[in-house]
């Protein structure tokens, strides 16, 4: 794998990167809230040296109904500055989680315009399998000074998305289970119809993945777009679930230096929920 500061590196990489006076790193594990898990809680438990947890619930947008929506410039940045995190500084994100939330987080950094910001290539998993350094104490932070630029074109809402599907004139990428594409599940949230964005096509995260959890290269990623029937000449709107893994997609397609995608942050929590809006079911 080849290290890129802004997208991802290793745990080799991180390793020897540690101790990097303007290195900061972050927890950013969430879980489906059907998991059972506590994202802090394990946190406090074990985290890589000097790390900062993120916690992807607190730092989003209150104003919204919508789960996790991106933060307000204003929220962002007074926790980032509580945090230890501002200008200058080289971010790794990683995570411990089923659904890859390192690459949510990594976006919303992106979002606001940071762009010297890469997500730790195999997690915290992996991290600890190759018995590297924990501990459970809590990072000194001191405030930092932090510059945001965000970045609007990063981010769709759904009136824009609705203008994609009927246009056709962007990919729109789905990354939820086949069976959810397809409608053949109920969704994880209540009251949520089932199926797809019309126009969407399906590639599902965790075909981006090794088996060990770390991310294809840039050669096999651009193998699954296209296996997806995804036209990569397009520019690209990724969608999921609530938001969450649609950031993978980001992520993969910045890998392949297509970056010309957005996120559409609602997802299909939201799009599920209004009657008006038309939905498809079945394969693309």
């Amino acid at each position: 794998m080849q290290d890129d500061p802004k997208t991802l590196v290793s745990t080799d990489w991180l390793a020897a990167h540690l101790n990097d006076p303007d290195l900061r790193i972050v927890d950013a594990s969430w879980h489906m809230p059907a998991s059972g898990r506590d994202a802090r809680a394990e946190y406090e438990a074990a985290h890589v040296p000097n790390a900062r947890f993120f916690d992807v619930e607190a730092i989003s947008d209150k104003r919204s109904a919508l789960p996790h929506m991106a933060p307000p410039v204003e929220l962002f940045i007074s926790r980032m500055r509580a945090m230890g995190i501002g200008d200058g500084h080289q971010i790794v994100i990683y995570d411990n989680s089923d659904v890859r939330s390192a690459a949510r987080v990594w976006w919303t950094f992106r979002l606001m315009g940071k762009k010297d910001v890469a997500v730790l290539d195999g997690g915290f998993a992996k991290w600890q399998a190759e018995g590297r350094p924990v501990e459970d104490l809590p990072p000194v932070m001191r405030d930092r000074h932090i510059t945001v630029q965000r970045q609007a074109g990063l981010v769709r809402d759904v009136t824009q998305v609705a203008a994609a599907s009927k246009l056709g004139d962007y990919s729109i990428i789905d990354a939820r289970a086949p069976e959810r594409f397809r409608g053949e599940v109920d969704e994880p949230r209540p009251g949520l119809r089932a199926g797809h964005i019309p126009g969407a096509q399906n590639l599902p995260f965790g075909r981006l993945y090794n088996g060990d959890g770390t991310m294809k290269d840039p050669d096999a990623i651009r193998a699954e777009f296209e296996a997806a029937g995804i036209d990569l000449s397009r520019p690209a709107i990724t969608t999921c679930g609530s938001g969450v893994t649609a950031a993978i997609l980001s992520l993969a397609l910045e890998r392949i230096g297509h970056q010309d995608h957005s996120l559409y942050d609602g997802s299909w929590t939201e799009w599920g929920s209004f009657s008006d809006l038309p939905i498809a079911t079945g394969d693309a």
